[in-house]
């Protein structure tokens, strides 16, 4: 599956789980809190496509929901099994 269709089915799937989506500028990667009464995603917009990937994947990861399609589980298995989640990251 390509990069950017990876990216868009990450997407979709934070938003079935009921979480906003936001792409924001700073000096952060992103990740999951939750903002008065809501579940936020935030990832830093100037972020590579892989960047963006990998920091949904681990919100996914930590989410860790029941019920998500083959596709993502193989994309979040797939970054948790190369390693490229660290434990520190936050």
């Amino acid at each position: 599956m390509k990069k950017k269709a990876q990216l868009t089915l990450l997407e979709t799937t934070i938003k079935e789980l009921g979480y906003t989506l936001r792409y924001e500028k700073g000096n952060f990667l992103g990740g999951e809190c939750r903002l008065r009464e809501n579940n936020v995603v935030i990832v830093n917009k100037f972020l590579p496509l892989e960047g963006k990937i990998y920091t949904l994947a681990f919100v996914i990861s930590k989410i860790n929901p029941s019920g998500l399609s083959q596709d993502v589980q193989n994309i979040v298995n797939g970054l948790v099994r190369n390693n490229l989640f660290n434990k520190d990251r936050q």
